[in-house]
């Protein structure tokens, strides 16, 4: 998987900038954040950690989802993705998180759509959460890719904003 490099450079100088580490949780995107991040110059200065979570159980036991929510929607939507980047920003203990869940193959539980939620964190609040479609022919692969630059360019205009400081 290929990843632009000005938008991994971006995303690291914002981080490192701001002095502000990041945590990951996905599913959908099967561990390619984590390698875009690892990727980043200076990542090990930002980059905390992450967890990839496919099954119902494993997001229960690591990142904290109602099960019975997660249950009524095949552990797809948007609450459910904003709860995983909440969580795992706790988990890891970081200032930022991102998270994705969704559907790279077109499944009878999806309505035989392709699609994926993604959500980004900062200090404990959901700063920005979407859901990314895709034509039902789109290849696995590039389906994930898709899903992954979406996230990491929505992920590059957050940390480059300025947020007011808590204490």
């Amino acid at each position: 998987m290929k990843f632009s490099e000005i938008l991994l450079q971006k995303i690291s100088y914002y981080l490192r900038d701001r002095n502000e580490k990041i945590s990951i949780a996905e599913s959908v995107t099967s561990g390619a954040l984590q390698l875009a991040f690892s990727q980043m110059p200076g990542a090990e200065q930002f980059f905390e950690g992450g967890t990839t979570v496919y099954t119902i159980d494993q997001k229960v036991k690591h990142l904290n989802i109602d099960y019975d929510e997660a249950n009524a929607v095949n552990c797809v939507s948007k609450n459910i993705t904003e709860t995983m980047a909440i969580n795992v920003a706790k988990l890891f203990r970081t200032e930022w998180s991102i998270a994705t869940t969704g559907y790279s193959t077109p499944v009878p539980e999806s309505g035989n759509d392709i699609f994926a939620f993604y959500a980004v964190s900062y200090k404990g609040e959901v700063v920005l959460s979407d859901r990314i479609e895709l034509h039902p022919l789109t290849k696995p692969m590039d389906a994930q890719s898709y899903f992954t630059e979406c996230a990491l360019s929505s992920l590059r205009c957050e940390v480059k904003r300025p947020f007011p400081q808590t204490h």
